[in-house]
């Protein structure tokens, strides 16, 4: 879709991203902060294997409502036009990983919800989970959202430290990465996946290309 821009909105800046004039745009947020308090609260210990979240049944009722909670919250923040959707509900789909209970990897979808959306001028905001319902990493839902919509750019907004580069070349990238860690990584993997597939790709000042 020609001039449309997928956002990712990171679940630490949810409450406070400059998000500018949206026009054309897709907005996808995390909640990483927002659930792990959540399962505090339920008196539920997060455990991580190679940085995703085990989810069993308790974890994944949690991770909903809060996901969900974000979603409401960063709606009233941009306005009247938006529209918040659950991703698992309007038909983001996952591969999913069993070993990580309901967790999954997206893959690149086209939700008819955000057509509709985007055709009556509105902007849709979607919590990162997938159909299952599955929960899966908001970077990776962000690119697979991108890449599906054929959007024309995908922008990461977030304040983890990030590659202090203008612009460097998906096989840099790849490169890269073994020497790089927290949540910089599925950062700069979704957006390699992204710009690999005609998407150009944006974390903070750094733009990776094909």
């Amino acid at each position: 879709m020609s001039g449309v821009v997928v956002v990712k909105v990171g679940g630490s800046v949810a409450d406070t991203a400059a998000l500018g004039e949206l026009e054309e745009a897709v907005v996808v947020h995390g909640g990483g902060p927002q659930i792990t308090a959540a399962m505090a609260d339920a008196g539920l210990t997060p455990k991580f294997v190679r940085g995703r979240r085990v989810t069993d049944d308790a974890t994944l009722a949690v991770v909903r409502e809060a996901l969900l909670e974000v979603n409401r919250r960063l709606c009233e923040q941009i306005g009247p036009c938006a529209v918040g959707l659950a991703g698992d509900e309007i038909g983001l789909h996952a591969t999913r990983i069993p070993e990580l209970g309901h967790v999954g990897v997206p893959s690149p979808s086209r939700p008819q919800a955000i057509l509709d959306a985007l055709a009556r001028g509105r902007i849709p905001v979607v919590a990162p989970l997938a159909v299952g319902p599955l929960n899966v990493n908001a970077d990776e839902a962000a690119s697979a959202l991108a890449i599906g919509l054929g959007a024309e750019r995908i922008v990461f907004h977030t304040d983890v430290p990030g590659v202090i580069l203008p612009r460097i070349a998906a096989d840099d990238a790849d490169r890269l990465l073994p020497e790089l860690e927290g949540g910089i990584v599925p950062k700069l993997q979704a957006a390699v996946s992204a710009a690999r597939l005609g998407v150009r790709a944006e974390i903070g000042q750094t733009v990776v290309v094909a």
